[in-house]
C-alpha cells in the first residue's frame, strides 16, 4: 500500500485563476533560484573574517557601496595553489561556492528571494517517504545502521509536523522488534549484535512514532557496550528517556567525560583526542542528564563552540575543518543547552575572577600587606560556590526539569545566519539536505539540518516550545518546524508523551 501522509495545507485561494498564477510564479521563482545556485562556482570570495547574515548584503565592502559587478573578488584557489595547503584550498573553494550563493540571492528579484527562503516541505516529504519504502543499492554500506535510517527519516518527517500512516508505523515497529536482542538492546539489523548507538536510534524512533504499540515494544534493559563519549551519551540518553537511570549507571561517568575536555574547551571522543562538535554535544548532554555539568569548564566550552560558526554562516565540527550542515544541530544544540546553563557559566567566571583576586591577595599577605590593602572581600570570595539547582531530584527527572527552565538570554550563536546557510546552501531543490554545496543529499544531513533549523528558530524563545517571534524565523513563518528537546533530539510533544508513559511503569 502506498504511503499516505497528511500534509499541512495553507488556506485555499479565492479563485482558480489566482491559484494557477501563484503556482506558475512559484515554479518560475524556484527555477530562477535553482539556476542562480547553479552559477555559484564562478562567484568571488567573501572578505577575510567577514560573514554574510541576512541583515547585510555580502556584495558590499566597508569602503564602497557599489554593485556586485564592480567588486574585485580575491584570488581563486587555483591562483594561490602553490602557497596553500590542501585544507586551505578546500576552505577557499567552499567559501567561494557559499559566497556565490549569497551574492546571487541578494541579486535576484524580491519575489524570488521569498520563494528561495522557503522550506520546501513537499519535496522533503517526498524524498524522505521514498526512502522509507525502498533504498537504492548505494545504501548497502549502511546495512548495520538500519535503525539510524529509521530515526533520521521519521524524525525529519515529524519535525515538519507530519506523520506516517498506521500501517507503515506498524511495519517500522515490527522491523525494529526484529533488531532487538533477546538480552536487551538493538542491533543494526535483524540478527545483528546489539550496540548502544543503534539502540539510541531505535528508541528515539519508537518514541517519535509515539503510539501505544511502539512505546510498549521497548524492553528497558541492555548489558555491555563500548567505551567513548558517544557511548556514554547514547546509554544515558536511553536510560533517562526510558526512566531507568540510576546511580550505579553513572558511577564515575562525569569524571571520565571531564577527562575528555581538551585545553581548547571542546570535548573529545576519548582522553587525549581532539575536540569535536559531535562529542562535545554528547559530553555536555550526558553531564546535564547526570547533573554534573558544573564539573566542566563551561565558559571555555561555550567559547570553543561559538567560534566554530564561520564566514559561511554554518558550523564546522573541528578547528580547521570545513563547514558541514549536520553541525547545525551538533554545535547549535550545544549552545541551545548552554543557554539554560548560564547561571553555572556566570558562577564559574565569577569563581575564576575570585581565584585571581585571592591569589593576588595571598601574594600581598606574604609581603605583609594588611587585609584592607589586599582588597579581599569575604562575601565575594564565598560567591559562586552554591550547589547545582537540581540537587535533590531523581536522576531520571533531570531531562524533564531541564527543558522547563526559563531563560532570559538570547541565542549564543548567530541564529539567522545559521538558518540562511541551511536554507540556501544545504537545502536541495529536489528535496532533502546536504553537507555543503557540491555534496549529495542524504537522510543523515536531512535529519540534522532540520534539527538545527528547529533549534535556531526557537533559540529566542524564553520557555520550552513557546512560539518564536516572526523575526526569529528566516523566510516565511510557514518555515517554522516543531520544537525539539535538545538533550535527546526528539520532537518535544513526543518526548512529553513518552515521559508520561514511562513514568507510570
Amino acid at each position: 500500500m502506498p504511503l499516505r501522509i497528511a500534509h499541512r495545507r495553507s488556506a485555499a485561494p479565492k479563485t482558480k485563476d489566482r491559484r494557477i498564477r501563484t503556482t506558475t510564479t512559484r515554479r518560475e521563482a524556484r527555477r530562477e533560484a535553482a539556476a542562480a545556485a547553479g552559477r555559484c562556482s564562478s562567484s568571488g570570495l567573501p572578505r577575510s573574517g567577514s560573514s554574510t547574515p541576512m541583515g547585510s548584503s555580502p556584495n558590499r565592502s566597508s569602503s564602497s557601496s557599489s554593485s556586485s559587478s564592480s567588486v574585485s573578488p580575491p584570488p581563486s584557489p587555483s591562483d594561490r595553489q602553490g602557497r596553500l595547503t590542501t585544507t586551505q584550498l578546500e576552505q577557499l573553494r567552499v567559501e567561494q561556492e557559499v559566497y556565490g550563493i549569497y551574492r546571487l540571492f541578494h541579486g535576484v528579484a524580491p519575489h524570488t528571494r521569498s520563494f528561495t527562503l522557503e522550506l520546501w516541505r513537499d519535496k522533503h516529504i517526498e524524498f524522505l517517504t521514498r526512502g522509507l519504502k525502498q533504498l537504492g543499492p548505494n545504501y548497502h554500506v549502511l546495512d548495520a545502521n538500519r535503525p539510524w535510517l529509521c530515526y533520521w527519516i521519521i524524525h525529519s518527517i515529524t519535525l515538519m509536523g507530519e506523520s506516517v500512516n498506521s500501517e507503515l508505523e506498524d511495519n517500522v515497529v515490527q522491523f525494529l522488534s526484529h533488531c532487538e536482542d533477546k538480552n536487551g538492546g538493538y542491533g543494526g539489523g535483524p540478527g545483528q549484535m546489539p550496540h548502544l548507538a543503534t539502540t539510541y536510534a531505535a528508541v528515539n524512533t519508537l518514541i517519535t512514532l509515539g503510539g501505544e504499540m511502539s512505546l510498549s515494544s521497548i524492553h528497558r534493559m541492555h548489558n555491555g557496550g563500548e567505551i567513548d563519549v558517544r557511548a556514554c551519551y547514547t546509554a544515558i540518553s536511553v536510560a533517562s528517556i526510558l526512566n531507568v537511570l540510576d546511580d550505579e549507571l553513572v558511577t564515575d561517568l562525569g569524571n571520565y567525560i571531564l577527562s575528555c575536555q581538551t585545553y581548547e574547551g571542546g570535548i573529545a571522543g576519548e582522553p587525549g583526542s581532539e575536540a569535536h562538535g559531535g562529542y562535545t554535544f554528547c559530553g555536555l548532554a550526558t553531564m546535564i542528564l547526570i547533573n554534573e555539568a558544573d564539573k566542566l569548564d563551561l565558559p571555555s566550552l561555550v567559547d570553543w563552540v561559538a567560534s566554530r560558526q564561520g564566514v559561511e554562516c554554518g558550523f564546522q565540527g573541528r578547528v580547521n575543518k570545513l563547514v558541514d550542515g549536520c553541525y547545525s544541530f551538533w554545535q547549535g544544540g550545544v549552545l541551545a543547552l548552554a543557554q539554560r546553563l548560564l547561571l553555572i557559566v556566570h558562577k564559574q567566571l565569577e569563581s575564576s575572577f575570585i581565584s585571581g583576586v585571592q591569589a593576588s591577595a595571598e601574594c600581598k599577605k606574604s609581603c605583609n600587606f594588611t587585609a584592607e590593602e589586599t582588597g579581599q572581600d569575604e562575601n565575594l570570595c564565598r560567591a559562586g560556590t552554591s550547589h547545582p539547582e537540581n540537587e535533590g531530584e531523581e536522576l531520571s527527572d533531570f531531562g524533564f526539569s531541564f527543558i522547563g527552565r526559563h531563560t532570559e538570554c538570547g541565542p549564543l550563536f548567530h541564529s539567522i545566519a545559521l538558518q540562511q546557510y541551511i536554507l540556501l546552501c544545504s537545502q536541495v531543490l529536489e528535496g532533502g539536505f546536504r553537507d555543503k554545496p557540491g555534496k549529495q543529499r542524504d537522510f543523515y544531513h536531512s535529519c540534522y539540518c532540520l534539527s538545527g533549523l528547529s533549534v535556531s528558530q526557537y533559540s529566542w524563545s524564553k520557555d520550552d516550545g513557546g512560539p518564536p517571534l516572526t523575526s526569529a524565523v528566516l523566510g516565511p513563518y510557514t518555515n517554522l518546524l516543531e520544537p525539539v528537546h535538545p538533550l535527546y533530539n526528539v520532537v518535544l510533544h513526543k518526548y512529553y508523551k513518552s515521559h508520561e508513559f514511562f513514568s507510570t511503569l
